[in-house]
């Protein structure tokens, strides 16, 4: 289910991006952490892309509803963090495999078993060094319309369909007018 609303804010380079920065479909993700339809199609999302990677990429964009999960903004961070070291995807699919134990020694046991420095980790989750990473995530949402989670947009156009495999595979076909992937 394709829809009439589009991305406004461009794709940087800043940007978390999964397998080749230059494909020719953009799939941007805007999730939060806390959420457990993101965490139900995480896995799919990665495995689209991991089966396409010539032809898919993946863009992250943190959306934390925090009214509704208050735990996100942290889990958010600690992405952010762990990103910070290069091991942003690591963290993300710690943070989803774990939702929703998001408390300091949880995250702390998360980063130490991805490999982080926990010492650099610690510094910058106690000054909330990217939270305006985050929050410029959110406002960049808003922008595009976000109302929920996750919310995904194919190259640019909202699909609002069922999060599985073969139905996002259609609509990727549909909006790239691609027959096969």
């Amino acid at each position: 289910m394709l829809d009439q609303r589009m991305q406004r804010t461009p794709v940087t380079d800043a940007d978390w991006c999964m397998i080749d920065p230059n494909a020719p479909v953009t799939i941007l993700e805007y999730g939060d952490f806390e959420c457990p339809y993101c965490a139900m199609a995480a896995p799919v999302l990665e495995r689209i892309v991991v089966e396409n990677p010539d032809a898919i990429r993946l863009i992250y964009r943190h959306f934390p509803v925090t009214t509704v999960h208050p735990l996100s903004l942290i889990a958010a961070e600690a992405a952010e963090a762990g990103g910070a070291q290069g091991k942003f995807w690591q963290m993300h699919n710690a943070l989803f495999a774990n939702q929703p134990r998001f408390e300091s020694d949880s995250l702390r046991q998360l980063s130490r078993a991805i490999g982080l420095d926990i010492r650099r980790f610690d510094r910058e989750m106690e000054a909330h060094v990217h939270l305006q990473e985050v929050k410029q995530d959110f406002r960049r949402g808003v922008q595009d319309g976000v109302n929920g989670t996750p919310t995904l947009l194919i190259n640019r156009v909202r699909y609002d369909g069922p999060r599985e495999y073969d139905a996002i595979l259609s609509a990727i076909a549909a909006v790239a007018g691609a027959r096969e992937l």
